[in-house]
């Protein structure tokens, strides 16, 4: 009974969880309708206008429609299985009693793992639900109860983990949605005036007009926060989550580590070849497990063993050495 009620329950706030992608998916498919319908097929009397508007019009609702849908059905991508405690090390350290020993087991895996971040007090970042060792940039998301990838944040919008697998998607359904909203208001607003000024009277298409021009604005304003505050996350090469908490190593926080300098900033995301940078087709560089860094002390990262030291231009002069690096810690962390 109490089995079937969990389930149940669970059942429920996955059902519920779609809610805004419907909403949006709503909102969406009516203001196709209310553009192509009611503005571009019955308020519009020029036939070269008409087809001028639609063909630019589906052009960017492709795009829009096309990276909503690979920000909602990308999967975020979990650790390796090499970051996972295997059967043997499990027992080990489950078997064992003494806290002290227990650190030299999970110690002595990271030791084999390229892992340089560090929980607040210095210490591995262990995750105990998952039964891993947290990747750099790694977080679990209790929403979705898995480790993921260079975590940015769950968005409820696309019932989904943001992430290393769909950041890029994401980013790209911001901008999109944002051409989407500014080119709907700035065709829709002449016949808003002609409307709103009683020149044009069709009942039912005043009704759509006026009111596509209200929500397109309304979702303009809110997006345009939202697109320009992770604009400025990319060219910090940072997350959400860093954002609010700055990322720890070995020699303590820094907000700027993962900092490469905007042009490389924008190529961990996009990546090289800027002819797929517009397109929701995955280019990021990395594998998602370690990350460039821009401090000398994580220069024993792989993915800067044959690199020169990173140019500094341009970059917050808040990153200091410090001294010695802290000893070696593990302390479970969810």
């Amino acid at each position: 009974m109490v089995v079937a009620l969990s389930r149940g329950l669970r059942w429920g706030q996955r059902a519920l969880a779609w809610v805004p992608v419907l909403l949006i998916t709503a909102v969406v498919l009516w203001s196709y309708y209310a553009y192509v319908c009611e503005l571009c097929l019955v308020t519009l009397t020029n036939p070269v206008e008409r087809v001028a508007y639609l063909t630019v019009f589906h052009v960017i609702f492709v795009l829009f429609v096309w990276t909503y849908w690979k920000s909602v059905f990308t999967l975020p991508m979990q650790p390796d299985k090499k970051f996972h405690i295997s059967y043997t090390d499990k027992e080990r350290y489950e078997n064992e009693e003494r806290p002290e020993v227990q650190r030299q087991i999970l110690a002595e895996i990271a030791r084999k793992l390229p892992v340089y971040t560090r929980t607040g007090n210095g210490a591995i970042r262990f995750c105990d639900r998952c039964q891993l060792i947290k990747p750099d940039r790694c977080h679990h998301c209790s929403v979705c109860a898995i480790c993921v990838l260079k975590m940015d944040h769950h968005c409820p919008w696309v019932n989904n983990c943001i992430g290393f697998s769909n950041y890029k998607f994401f980013l790209l359904f911001l901008a999109y949605s944002l051409l989407y909203c500014l080119y709907i208001a700035a065709t829709v607003f002449k016949y808003f005036i002609k409307y709103w000024t009683g020149e044009l009277t069709n009942g039912r298409s005043k009704f759509h007009v006026l009111f596509l021009l209200f929500v397109a604005v309304m979702f303009f304003v809110s997006l345009m926060f939202l697109f320009g505050y992770h604009c400025w996350l990319i060219s910090r090469n940072r997350s959400t989550l860093e954002a609010f908490s700055a990322p720890v190593f070995q020699n303590g926080p820094d907000k700027n580590g993962f900092n490469l300098g905007f042009v490389k900033n924008l190529q961990q995301v996009f990546g090289e070849e800027k002819k797929l940078w517009l397109l929701p087709i995955f280019s990021s560089q990395g594998d998602g497990h370690s990350f460039p860094m821009r401090t000398l002390c994580e220069a024993r990262n792989p993915l800067l063993a044959n690199e020169e030291q990173w140019d500094d231009d341009g970059l917050d002069e808040e990153s200091q050495g410090s001294n010695e690096a802290s000893s070696l810690a593990v302390e479970m962390e969810t």
